[in-house]
């Protein structure tokens, strides 16, 4: 019997983590830290669950949504988890936590206090002074993308 509102709202956490069943592998897991959506399916032969949210900021109708929309990707042959891993993973890369966005932005707070001979190094370098070594690597193409950790 699928569940309904109610159900989700008056379920209280026990001494050990419950599962309130809804439908085709959606289920409210009722834990004492709160109440989470998730959906088991399988993939590629193993058992997989995919976390929907948490009740009550995601209702019961959009859990099932979240659902109907995985299982919309698992039957064209993609993993909806794995696909989550991915958009995530380049949503770090195309965002300013990368080492190139970092080290333009140490750099601009850098600038006031160095001349400009020291910040772009165009010009000739004292002697047995290195290149600073941010600024080459920082503003070449291709580098500098990788997102930091954390």
């Amino acid at each position: 019997m699928p569940l309904t509102d109610a159900a989700c709202r008056n379920a209280k956490a026990l001494e050990k983590p419950r599962k309130l069943a809804d439908e085709a592998g959606l289920y409210l897991l009722v834990k004492a830290a709160g109440k989470y959506w998730r959906w088991d399916y399988r993939h590629g032969g193993k058992r997989l669950t995919l976390a929907l949210g948490v009740y009550p900021q995601v209702t019961l109708q959009q859990a099932r949504e979240k659902a109907q929309a995985a299982r919309a990707q698992l039957a064209e042959g993609a993993d909806p988890g794995m696909a989550r891993k991915v958009n995530k993973l380049q949503e770090q890369v195309s965002g300013a936590n990368t080492v190139k966005a970092v080290a333009m932005e140490w750099l601009a707070l850098r600038r006031p206090e160095w001349s400009p001979t020291h910040y772009t190094r165009d010009g000739p370098a004292p002697p047995r002074v290195e290149p600073h070594p941010l600024y080459p690597r920082a503003t070449q193409p291709g580098e500098g993308r990788l997102p930091l950790p954390g």
